[in-house]
């Protein structure tokens, strides 16, 4: 897929967010990375909301980096569409902004 397509799904995938998870996100940017070392497909860096105190300010945007060609092959490996799985690593990168851990996340049921 060229990076325009992979781009256009991340794009949908955000503006498809229900209204109260897109009007909360402050200070975020989505970026996409060729590739990553091992099979991480996605990566959120910055201090989570419930992490931010009156001193959070004149910060750099805390970023979540979609790392294409690891979904590409994770989807060519489980069947899984690639559109659903950005969404889904999307969602996931979301969920750490709003300091959500992955065994919260696991203790969800989501993953």
């Amino acid at each position: 897929m060229i990076r325009q397509e992979f781009e256009v799904l991340a794009r949908n995938a955000l503006e498809g967010l229900p209204g109260e998870f897109k009007d909360k996100l402050q200070n975020v940017d989505v970026v996409i990375e060729e590739k990553s070392k091992g099979r991480l497909l996605g990566l959120y860096r910055g201090v989570p909301l419930k992490n931010r105190t009156h001193y959070y300010g004149m910060v750099m945007p805390d970023k979540i980096v979609l790392y294409q060609q690891n979904i590409e092959q994770e989807c060519k490996d489980t069947g899984i569409g690639i559109c659903e799985e950005v969404k889904h690593v999307i969602q996931h990168e979301i969920a750490h902004h709003f300091g959500i851990s992955d065994k919260r996340l696991k203790d969800m049921g989501v993953y």
